[in-house]
This record gives C-alpha cells, sequence and structure tokens, in this order.
C-alpha cells in the first residue's frame, strides 16, 4: 500500500487506498501525521473537491442550461458513477471518498499544502463521450443503470476486489472488455495525469494519496514524458456522425419527394404518414418510459418526426424542457438528490434526474423510430 518514489529532490510517498475502506481512512491518517510532509495530492479535481467541501453543490444545478448546452447524458452518466459508489459505501457503513476526506482534514491540520492531482471529471467524460458511438454511449448507460440493483447482491469477495481497485474500473470492468475506449480514457489516461501532477506538486515531501488501481500505472509512468495538454484536450466530434445526421435527413426528405413524384400523392402521404407513426410514436413511448408528464409525452410525438429532419435539434431536447416548465424541479428534488440516486425508483421519482431520462429516452426512441421508418418508406417506391 505505501510505495516511496524518488525524483531529484524530491520524496514522494505514495499512498495506494481503497476508496471504500475504513482501514484506508486510517493509513492515510496515519502516515500524513507520522511523515509530516510539505505537500498531501490527493486524488480529486477541483469539482469533486468542491463536491467534498460543499454540501449543498447540488442546489447550483441549472438543468435548463444542462439540457440546453446538450450535457443531459453527461450527467446522468455522472449521477449514475455516483450513485454506484454512494451505494457501495453505505453498504459498508463509510462516507463515499473517505479516505480522501481524511487526507485533506489530515494535511490541513500539519499546515500542508493540498494539491489537487486528477483531472477535471468533466474532461474525463466528455473524452471518453466523444470518442464513443451511440450504441456504445447507451451500452454503458445501461450498465450503469444495472449496476445500482446489482450492488445489494454483492458478495465479500466482491468487496475485498473492490478495496484493490478503482471504483470506476471494478464497475467498468465487464464494459471495458467490449468498450477498450473507456478502460483507456477513465484508468490508463488518468494514472498519466496522475503520475505527471504528483511529480511536479510542491514541496520535497509529498504524500500522495490515489487509489490503489492507479499505484501500478503511476508507478510505470513515472518516468515517462508525459504530454499534459493532450490528455486535458477534448478530441473533435467525429465526422462520419457529424456526417451522417445530415445526410439521413436528406435520404429522408428526397424519399418524400421521390414518392411524389413518382408514386403520385398517395404514395407521398403514405410515407409521411409512416414517419409521423415511428417517430412519433417510439419517441412518445421513449418519454412514458421515463414517467414523462402528459404534456411531455404529447410535445415528444409531435416534436420527434420534425426534429429527426433536423440535424440542430433533438426531440430529446424538446421533451426536456417541457418536462422542466411542466413539472419544475423544487429545492427538495435538489437537495434529495444525493439520497434519490441511491435506487433506480430514485432515479425516476427525483425531478431532477427524472428531467434527464425523459431526454435521453426521448432520444432514444426517436433514433429507433428513424430506423423503423426508413425501410418502411423504401417499400413504398
Amino acid at each position: 500500500m505505501i510505495h516511496r518514489l524518488y525524483l531529484e529532490n524530491k520524496e514522494i510517498i505514495l499512498l495506494g487506498t481503497a476508496h471504500v475502506s475504513k482501514e484506508s481512512a486510517q493509513l492515510v491518517k496515519d502516515v500524513i501525521e507520522e511523515e509530516k510532509p510539505d505537500t498531501v495530492c490527493v486524488e480529486l479535481c477541483e469539482s469533486r473537491y468542491q463536491a467534498i467541501r460543499q454540501k449543498e453543490m447540488w442546489q447550483d444545478t441549472d438543468i435548463v442550461k444542462v439540457i440546453r448546452e446538450k450535457k443531459s447524458f453527461l450527467l446522468l452518466a455522472n449521477l449514475l458513477l455516483a450513485s454506484f459508489q454512494k451505494r457501495i459505501a453505505k453498504k459498508l457503513n463509510i462516507k463515499p471518498g473517505q479516505e480522501m476526506i481524511q487526507a485533506i482534514e489530515s494535511g490541513e491540520a500539519i499546515g500542508a499544502k493540498i494539491y489537487l492531482a486528477d483531472r477535471d471529471i468533466r474532461i474525463t467524460l466528455s473524452r471518453t463521450w466523444r470518442k464513443m458511438g451511440l450504441w456504445s454511449k447507451l451500452k454503458l448507460l445501461f450498465q450503469l443503470i444495472l449496476s445500482i440493483g446489482e450492488v445489494d447482491e454483492i458478495s465479500e469477495e466482491d468487496i475485498e476486489k473492490i478495496k484493490q481497485e478503482d471504483v470506476l474500473e471494478t464497475l467498468l470492468a465487464d464494459v471495458g472488455k467490449s468498450l477498450p475506449v473507456v478502460k483507456d480514457i477513465l484508468i490508463d489516461e488518468r494514472d498519466r495525469y496522475l503520475a505527471h501532477n504528483i511529480k511536479i506538486a510542491p514541496g520535497t515531501k509529498i504524500v500522495a494519496v490515489v487509489g490503489a488501481g492507479h499505484v501500478p500505472g503511476i508507478k510505470n509512468f513515472w518516468n515517462a514524458d508525459i504530454d499534459i495538454k493532450a490528455l486535458e484536450q477534448l478530441p473533435p466530434k467525429g465526422k462520419v456522425f457529424g456526417i451522417l445526421k445530415w445526410i439521413i435527413p436528406a435520404i429522408i426528405l428526397m424519399l418524400f419527394v421521390a414518392g411524389f413524384f413518382y408514386g403520385g400523392a398517395a404514395t407521398g402521404k403514405e410515407m409521411i404518414k409512416y414517419w409521423l407513426l415511428a417517430n412519433g410514436i417510439l419517441a412518445g413511448l421513449g418519454a412514458a418510459i421515463a414517467f414523462a408528464h402528459p404534456l411531455t409525452i404529447l410535445s415528444s410525438v409531435l416534436a420527434a418526426p420534425l426534429t429527426s429532419l433536423n440535424p440542430m435539434i433533438a426531440a430529446g431536447w424538446v421533451s426536456g424542457l417541457v418536462e422542466a416548465f411542466s413539472r419544475k424541479p423544487k429545492v427538495k428534488d435538489i437537495e434529495n438528490l444525493p439520497e434519490d440516486i441511491l435506487s433506480i425508483r430514485g432515479f425516476w421519482k427525483n425531478k431532477v434526474t427524472r428531467i434527464l431520462l425523459v431526454v435521453v429516452f426521448t432520444n432514444l426512441g426517436s433514433s429507433i423510430g428513424t430506423f423503423v421508418a426508413l425501410p418502411l418508406i423504401v417499400k413504398l417506391l
């Protein structure tokens, strides 16, 4: 658990901990008090540090802004990840990230500088999102949702495994086999990022507190030349998706024109009918699965056939905004968010997470509707 690394005039005590272990929190306290370092590095970024220090941070969530900035999928996945860690911690009767809290408190008690060494979680998740296709994103999302129910069935053997690994790595182990990009960005890239930041941390004696799963990677990259800027950049959006979102609507519109031109008004109207029904009904079904307000379901049915032909707007954004205004989240919804994300029922009950589910499931229904309608339209030619 304790590894000593050296760099010029610096001594780094690398402390591998379990994110869900009382013993790890006590070890962190003992090591910091005994070593009395100049600096304590923690595996946190600024946003996660603020989440620990400011318990009311959820009250600043602007759900309308999240939808408009197209970050619903991102926020929902982030909440699902937080849910997994919170439920494991609750099962073990400890606070999530207790060893990081202890590192901060013990470091401050001896006057050490607290240094945040991890990459911003928003950059990490955004890099993952940009490199994943729609099917991969949906696969990851459903894996995260299923993980909520699986926590109750976790065995003592699984708990011991989690104590030795990064929580994200444990949760995404199965996904990582079929989606290597997830492991590469969430684990391997962060190993490099952590190694770089620990090396440049101020002071001559440093205690670095990281998840045990990151220790081998940090040691492996300790003497490597790391391009930190490359790890902080967001990769460009996929060109194929960017082209397809314009090509598919263009093809559909051309099919409508061909239907009216070659098959007459009856064929053209039949094509439009199939398009309206497939897109509208499946988008509405997606909103209904998220237990959306009746007005939201209606807006999904009406908007999907039109938004599917407009690359700049998604049906889920329309339905999400309608849901946000129809059932505006109250202060209690935001206050209850940390507790509600501990169960699948809570995700559907809380107005904040329900809005995110409405966006995601409406978009999914609309996308399926597009691919259902296409062959039906083609058959009419």
